[in-house]
């Protein structure tokens, strides 16, 4: 599962960042509000955390734009304006929590799960293929109805394929997907990643192939009997 943080001081990003991937989802980072939309344009998002004061505005003048692209993502504003007229006025302009630095790791946690479990954002639906299928609102692989066990970036990356099936996609968006927009990385990494999904996937009878295009990316398709 992946959140967006948009927070222009470094250092609190990478504290956040550190308790967030630790919790086990995929952290992007940016620094101003025009990021955060291309970001969203480009991204499925669970859920953003959104700081106030930004090199380009109010991070509450981004949610109308935020809620329009992704009706269903959850935003949790961080920020140190503590009155309650401005909680309000956040909350009222669309987010779903706030919190107030300086952030309690703990507490912070505690809301994005408590944000995550609210209903009313958008039902995503299972996505079949073969004998596998893939639910991706909890990030959850099943072959033939019984959880198939994968860790943490194999889930992720057969998230991305899974989305995408039938269609070939490019490694710089895998990489952005699996480790994080920005990040670098070695291009045997993500062969490597690519290959023992593959090899869980056929001792599994999925059903289901992941194919390389040579010099472009992967494609996940049916197999064929």
């Amino acid at each position: 599962m992946r959140i967006l943080m948009v927070e222009d001081q470094l250092e609190m990003a990478a504290l956040i960042a550190k308790r967030v991937s630790g919790s086990g989802f995929v952290a992007d980072h940016v620094a101003s509000i025009g990021d955060a939309i291309e970001a969203l344009k480009g991204h499925e998002y669970a859920l953003v955390l959104l700081d106030r004061r930004l090199p380009d505005g109010d991070g509450v003048s981004a949610l109308p734009a935020m809620r329009k692209l992704r009706p269903g993502v959850r935003i949790l504003l961080v920020t140190a304006l503590s009155d309650i007229s401005e909680k309000i006025r956040g909350l009222d302009a669309g987010a779903d929590d706030y919190l107030t630095k300086p952030v309690d790791a703990d507490e912070m946690m505690a809301r994005i799960r408590a944000c995550l479990r609210r209903p009313g954002g958008e039902s995503q639906p299972m996505v079949v293929v073969g004998e596998l299928s893939f639910d991706l609102d909890a990030c959850q692989a099943f072959v033939a109805g019984k959880p198939l066990a994968l860790q943490k970036r194999e889930l992720t990356l057969l998230s991305v394929l899974m989305r995408r099936a039938g269609r070939t996609v490019a490694h710089g968006a895998l990489v952005d997907e699996v480790y994080g927009l920005g990040k670098t990385v070695q291009e045997d990494a993500l062969r490597m990643l690519v290959s023992r999904l593959r090899q869980h996937l056929n001792e599994a009878n999925t059903g289901v192939n992941i194919h390389s295009a040579r010099g472009i990316g992967y494609i996940l398709t049916k197999s064929l009997q």
